[in-house]
């Protein structure tokens, strides 16, 4: 797997590597996804990070939307879960980019992103107001963003 320099977000966690994907290694990504049986799969507008070892452990993307970014797909491995993978990875992206970032979650998943420094928000441009409230129709998701 190729990660980018430093400078574009990278940082090292004991023998795992956790930044941003090369462009050219997104298909590790949506193999990883379909592992799993996930429906996520990357989108060439997305930044994609992830958490690997011998293996992906967690991915997640970052679509640019109005002046920030929207959080989309994250993923951890099962058998990883419950070891702050999650959310060193969400820490990672987070400094990795400038502006706000905005993203939707199911209530119970609300703790894990607080501990990253998101909050619930009522006001989301309009792309992503619209899109939440079509997901919204299927299942319980709450709008939450940084506060940077």
């Amino acid at each position: 797997m190729i990660l980018l320099d430093p400078r574009q977000g990278r940082s090292t966690i004991g023998p795992t590597e956790c930044g941003l994907l090369d462009p050219t290694q997104r298909t590790l990504a949506d193999q990883f996804y379909r592992r799993y049986g996930s429906r996520m799969k990357t989108r060439p507008a997305h930044q994609v990070w992830a958490i690997q070892s011998d293996s992906l452990l967690a991915c997640l993307c970052l679509q640019p939307v109005a002046e920030g970014y929207w959080l989309t797909n994250l993923f951890v491995d099962p058998a990883h879960r419950r070891r702050g993978i999650a959310q060193q990875l969400i820490d990672t992206a987070r400094i990795g980019v400038a502006g706000p970032v905005w993203l939707f979650c199911n209530p119970q998943l609300q703790a894990l992103y607080v501990k990253s420094g998101f909050e619930i928000c009522s006001q989301l441009p309009e792309r992503l107001a619209d899109r939440l409230e079509r997901y919204q129709r299927s299942k319980p998701l709450i709008a939450m963003t940084t506060s940077d």
